[in-house]
């Protein structure tokens, strides 16, 4: 199905150049995709993060946020410390880099979230855990953790630029005319998303749909004027497709 006669297609807020997981889900079940970056990615490449890095991969748990978290740690210590560590993950995404990284010990929580991270035996027991990760974000895990007394050792190792949207990108969402669902697996990216679309074009997005990770990033999109939610069951592409695919079903006869 080309975009020329699809009823909607599935908006990804993945940052810029990397589209190409979603995209690849979304091919195959004939979705067209309008990407809108709201931000790109920067290596943190200086002696101060890579003596950080180094300290949080030798922590007894090491805990990645995202895949990219994952390659940009590749990018600084392509050679890993050799001290036995569990390494925990948000999703399974991540735990797949990781295990592609060498980082056999990998595991994740069934419920693919913060949460859900929080509730794994790993995190209850740990002494210390090294944390990969970029700026903002994750909050919740930071703040459990230390209300449990685990020391945390932060390494951010990369940042979220943000980025204007392209005219081209947003001439685009305006002829959807509210025919979207946001495929929603970052809260930071859904604040900057509507952060930075003028005032018509959200409420343009606010007439379509979200397609939400969690429980808090569907509270999260409510809380953005957002009316028609759905919960995926996980934050993967295909996951995130399938929700949206099962919410706009419901509306697609309209659409046309």
């Amino acid at each position: 199905m080309s975009s020329v006669n699809a009823a909607w297609c599935l908006i990804s807020l993945r940052p810029a150049g990397e589209h190409a997981p979603i995209r690849r889900a979304a091919a195959r079940v004939g979705v067209p995709v309008l990407a809108l970056s709201p931000w790109r990615l920067r290596l943190h490449d200086d002696p101060e993060t890579r003596a950080r890095l180094d300290e949080a991969l030798n922590a007894p748990c090491v805990l990645f946020t995202s895949p990219a978290a994952v390659k940009a740690m590749l990018a600084l210590a392509p050679v890993l410390p050799d001290s036995p560590r569990h390494g925990l993950a948000v999703g399974a995404g991540t735990a797949a880099a990781m295990r592609r990284a060498g980082i056999a010990l990998t595991r994740s929580p069934e419920r693919m979230d913060s949460e859900g991270l929080l509730t794994m035996p790993e995190l209850r027991r740990a002494m210390a855990v090294g944390l990969v990760t970029a700026p903002g974000g994750r909050g919740v895990i930071v703040s459990e953790l230390a209300r449990r007394g685990v020391p945390v050792i932060r390494a951010d190792i990369y940042e979220r630029i943000p980025i204007a949207f392209s005219a081209a990108a947003l001439a685009k969402l305006r002829s959807w005319a509210g025919r979207t669902c946001i495929a929603l697996s970052s809260g930071e990216a859904l604040r900057l998303l509507m952060r930075q679309l003028a005032d018509e074009d959200a409420a343009l997005l606010r007439q379509g749909a979200a397609a939400a990770a969690s429980d808090r990033l569907a509270d999260m999109a409510r809380e953005h004027g957002f009316t028609r939610i759905v919960r995926a069951i996980g934050p993967r592409p295909g996951q995130l497709i399938a929700a949206a695919r099962q919410i706009m079903a419901t509306h697609e006869h309209g659409f046309r």
